[in-house]
């Protein structure tokens, strides 16, 4: 990594309550990190106001809900530099995300400008000042990786034509992972999708009892590489009571609604597709579907969206919003197909927090061993010549010391001591003279 310049004034902590006023500033503040289901930034600056007390009081105990708001500020000089908040992923903590960040380009720039001023005017430039947005949003990214040890990958989405986002997550170790598209389908469209009469006899509501299935569904349909960074468990599948309490009240709260349900395939024993539309009943803000298909079962997207579609007509005509990532092709080949409109494009990125260990040479282990002092007597006493390998070797008729017959190949560098030890090779009449005169 680049080693960043000395930032000793810079202090990252976890939010209070009075940072809140001094998050946002109008036309200073730049969004690092995206999401599409985000609130904007003053009516996210709202909510947290509203359920500081509440959301705080559950990270000073561990209970379940403890990560429910995990949040930090860079402060220098007595003033906000950045903010940044992070959530876990899955149940076993081992995936983190990036889900808000903000840096304040503005006061940077201001001190940058400052503090050149005073270096044109002889004056030493003030210590611990901070020149660049950049500087700051990497420390707030190193403070949440070296203090949340739980975490072994984070992912962020980001904007393509966020510039300042993407190369502050490619300065900080982050790689692309897939892109993504958000997709808005109308409701004219949804209504037309409506009238299809979907062929989905064996479409099922979900429970826990169903994690396994949905679990294998999820996992087959990703790449394997994206399946290693976001690590699903069945657990993650599974809904536990904290989940029920905490999904009734954010329903209550956002005053929405969610409709889950999967396909089951009676044959092979498992889900072939899955669906899950969390449902506005007021028409502040448009529907957000989930929809996940087999690889080998596509031809149920239009069957499922038209059920999909059936679903949302029984609420206020409005949008709904879905994601299609770019290695599942067939989806947004059929969202092109029926009409719907390209929002945005993100980039989804990840990072691993463990590093490669620089590998030494195979030869320097040894280099600092003195081995021709140490061991003098396993030295060559010479030079050594090499010697003519011949394929006509001696013709032994005894086995060899060591149990092994010779098979017509030898060395002709064999010595003349060794060969003298051989025995002459004889003759048949030799043998026969031999023989008789052992049997008188």
């Amino acid at each position: 990594m680049t080693q960043m310049p000395s930032t000793d004034a810079l202090i990252i902590r976890p939010i209070h309550l009075r940072d809140l006023d001094r998050v946002q500033v109008e036309g200073a503040t730049e969004v690092a990190s995206h999401a599409n289901d985000a609130p904007e930034i003053g009516e996210y600056i709202r909510q947290l106001r509203r359920w500081y007390g509440p959301i705080k009081a559950l990270t000073l105990f561990p209970n379940p809900l403890r990560h429910l708001f995990s949040a930090f500020v860079a402060e220098a000089s007595g003033e906000l530099q950045g903010m940044i908040q992070v959530s876990p992923f899955n149940h076993t903590l081992s995936t983190w995300k990036i889900d808000r960040m903000l840096v304040n380009l503005a006061r940077s720039v201001q001190a940058s400008l400052e503090d050149s001023s005073e270096s044109s005017s002889g004056n030493a430039p003030g210590e611990g000042k901070l020149h660049l947005g950049m500087d700051v949003g990497s420390h707030l990214l190193r403070h949440c990786f070296e203090n949340i040890r739980e975490a072994q990958y984070w992912i962020s989405e980001t904007d393509v034509n966020d510039k300042f986002g993407l190369a502050l997550y490619r300065h900080n170790g982050f790689q692309p992972l897939a892109r993504a598209t958000h997709w808005s389908i109308q409701p004219e469209q949804l209504a037309t999708l409506a009238e299809h009469d979907p062929a989905l006899p064996n479409l099922l509501p979900v429970s826990n009892a169903d994690a396994q299935l949905i679990y294998q569904l999820e996992t087959v349909s990703i790449p394997p590489l994206v399946r290693q960074v976001l690590d699903y468990q069945i657990q993650d599948f599974k809904v536990t009571v904290t989940d029920k309490l905490t999904s009734r009240f954010t329903h209550w709260v956002g005053k929405e609604e969610s409709v889950v349900a999967y396909v089951f395939e009676p044959q092979r024993k498992t889900a072939i597709g899955y669906f899950e539309i969390k449902l506005c009943r007021d028409q502040s803000k448009p529907h957000v579907a989930k929809l996940t298909v087999h690889p080998a079962y596509t031809w149920l997207y239009p069957e499922m969206m038209a059920q999909m579609a059936g679903v949302v007509q029984k609420f206020p005509a409005q949008p709904m919003h879905m994601m299609s990532l770019d290695y599942q092709t067939e989806r947004e080949e059929y969202l092109k197909q029926i009409g719907a409109l390209e929002l945005e494009h993100t980039l989804m990125m990840s990072r691993s927090v463990w590093h490669k260990v620089r590998e030494a040479k195979a030869t320097s282990a040894l280099e600092g061993l003195k081995l021709p002092g140490g061991l003098p007597g396993l030295q060559p006493a010479g030079t050594p010549l090499p010697g003519r390998f011949s394929w006509h070797g001696l013709a032994l008729d005894s086995p060899s010391n060591d149990g092994l017959a010779w098979d017509g190949m030898a060395w002709d560098r064999f010595s003349l001591e060794n060969a003298t030890k051989l025995s002459p090779q004889r003759s048949p009449t030799d043998r026969g003279e031999e023989d008789e005169s052992g049997a008188e």
